[in-house]
């Protein structure tokens, strides 16, 4: 079986390719978003300030 190249590809064949692209990306994306996330959550929370009362 040959491999194909961009230029071989038919349209349908690149929509799809170019679909997984931006699904890996964003999945990515929200993974490293999601791990920022808990990281904050899990911080001390001795650190901050506590609200004023007043």
């Amino acid at each position: 079986m040959e491999t194909k190249t961009g230029k071989n590809m038919s349209r349908e064949q690149r929509l799809a390719a170019k679909l997984r692209e931006n699904l890996r990306r964003r999945k990515a994306q929200a993974r490293a978003l999601g791990d920022s996330a808990r990281a904050h959550e899990a911080a001390p929370q001795g650190l901050c300030k506590p609200p004023r009362e007043g």
